[in-house]
């Protein structure tokens, strides 16, 4: 492949461009299929390899720390060694630690290829998204290409449950794993021949002890809010947190120290950039929480199955994905800050319907309807944060924006969850029948009461779950509601501060655009093959 110039701003994409966006979507594509499956795999992997309590909970979060933890640190490497070497390699890696995870026969050995693939998966996400920054010149088709990339990871997630159960019901649990290792050939295939490499040739070394800073920043603060959310009467998760913020500001000064900073916190300086990260993260939050707490009631309230309950979360990852295609052509017509407004106080009505869902109608109706109002946040914040960031820094940028998310994911588990609760806790009226033993585990949530009656008399076990069913319905409307208030709030802070960035073509004059004023995205010189 020839050197390939980074485009000029206001230069269309070609059907090269085009075809590297199909080959980029893949490891998407797969990421977020590969989270859903392992939720479904998990029972059969349980039986199979016996973990502990604590090991299968490592198995089953150490991908997310790995990921969350080495983000910035992948998205500043690509930057500096090219960001088509840093995914292909990524790629690489991720096959053959999936192949690893396939044939764990220890828990132990499926911990280690877990947290292979976190740090492998880590490469990919901000590579791909600076390589869509720099492929994509004009404005419109970048916006359409970060569309259409986050619609691949919501169709991702709703394919998850069908091959999920697919793959499990004809093979071992370990197909699960292998399903990536095809996609991840297409792609260093496909890859060395389509895809454009981008670097900063002036870039220094990578900061080893900035890396490690970044580590002990990030994982104690995810691991803190997961654990908080389980059991907030603990210390340890707090302390953790605590830890996590020192580390940060430590990690915050050196970045300040060094003459190539691991992460550039001029990107910050921007009030559009700073105001993207925090909508991105608090839309983020919404989502989590809420995905949790409806597939609990599908389960809990309704009585399905793992796979049918996925089946049933399809509509509102295809509503999201649909949107995520939609809001750049709306944007053609009106402000992009505009619609995302209107798309946040579209998911503001649609989590107040939730909110007062007495069954499967409103309760879907809500969620679809709730999750498709906030696909433009991801569009069209992924497009000022990459599209105004100078370029040599869009792997640096890419991997802010997806941190973000990561943060996102796990504070809404924590915050919401939290909230529900509590609103539980308060609302649940425990049968005076049920043992004084139990009562506790009945009034903690509603999946330890669902437990506890199934130990009672028949009598009873009704007694205490229609108590359940109604205290956990006026928890997922407090969450709803308080969702809904957060969305509105968004819409209002959408239109205030966001209205004067470049987004989705936007024309951008306005002294407060959130590009950094480091570079230009036209300094980063090309390379070749390497």
């Amino acid at each position: 492949m020839s050197s390939t110039a980074s485009p000029e701003a206001g230069a269309r994409a070609g059907a090269r461009e085009w075809a590297g966006l199909a080959v980029l979507a893949l490891p998407v594509l797969l990421l977020a299929l590969d989270n859903s499956v392992l939720f479904l795999a998990a029972p059969h992997l349980g039986a199979d390899l016996r973990p502990s309590g604590t090991q299968l909970l490592w198995i089953m979060d150490v991908y997310g720390f790995m990921v969350a933890g080495f983000m910035i640190t992948m998205g500043t490497l690509g930057d500096r060694i090219g960001r088509r070497r840093l995914l292909l390699t990524g790629a690489a890696a991720f096959a053959g630690a999936s192949v690893l995870a396939a044939y764990s026969v220890n828990p132990e050995m499926m911990i280690v290829a877990r947290a292979l693939l976190g740090v492998t998966g880590a490469t990919l996400g901000p590579s791909a998204l600076a390589l869509i920054g720099t492929m994509f010149g004009d404005p419109r088709q970048r916006a359409m290409a970060f569309g259409i990339f986050t619609a691949c990871f919501m169709g991702g997630a709703a394919l998850g449950p069908v091959v999920g159960g697919i793959l499990l019901e004809s093979f071992w649990w370990g197909s699960v794993f292998l399903l990536g290792v095809p996609v991840m050939v297409i792609l260093l295939v496909a890859g060395s021949l389509i895809l454009p490499e981008y670097r900063d040739t002036a870039a220094g070394r990578v900061d080893l002890a900035s890396v490690a800073l970044s580590l002990a920043a990030i994982m104690p603060v995810i691991y803190g809010v997961k654990e908080i959310a389980d059991e907030p009467a603990r210390a340890v998760p707090y302390v953790a947190v605590a830890i996590g913020l020192a580390f940060g500001l430590w990690f915050v000064r050196r970045q300040q120290s060094l003459e190539t900073p691991l992460l550039d916190l001029a990107l910050f300086k921007g009030r559009g950039f700073t105001a993207a990260l925090a909508i991105l993260l608090l839309t983020g939050i919404v989502q989590s929480g809420l995905y949790l707490f409806v597939s609990q009631y599908l389960q809990l309230i309704e009585g399905m199955s793992p796979l049918k309950a996925g089946l049933w979360l399809v509509p509102p990852a295809l509503a999201l994905a649909v949107a995520s295609v939609l809001a750049p052509v709306v944007a053609r017509r009106f402000r992009a800050s505009h619609v995302m407004a209107a798309g946040l106080g579209l998911a503001g009505a649609g989590f107040l319907v939730l909110a007062a869902a007495d069954g499967l109608g409103l309760l879907m109706t809500g969620a679809v309807v709730g999750f498709f109002g906030t696909a433009p946040v991801s569009v069209f914040v992924f497009d000022l944060i990459v599209g105004t960031a100078p370029v040599e820094k869009a792997g640096s940028a890419s991997a802010v924006a997806q941190t973000s998310g990561e943060f996102g994911i796990a504070l809404g588990v924590a915050t919401l969850g939290s909230l529900g609760a509590a609103v539980y806790g308060s609302r649940i009226d425990v049968p005076g029948q049920v043992p004084a033993g139990s009562r506790e585990a009945a009034a903690d949530s509603l999946s330890g009461a669902v437990e506890v009656a199934a130990g009672l008399p028949g009598a009873v076990a009704a007694d205490l779950l229609s108590a359940a069913h109604a205290a956990f319905t006026d928890a997922l409307a407090a969450v709803s509601v308080a969702s809904a208030a957060l969305m509105i709030g968004l819409a209002v802070v959408s239109l205030a501060v966001l209205r004067s960035a470049r987004l989705a073509g936007e024309d951008a004059g306005s002294a407060d655009q959130a590009a950094p004023a480091t570079g230009t995205r036209s300094e980063t010189a090309p390379v070749g093959d390497r």
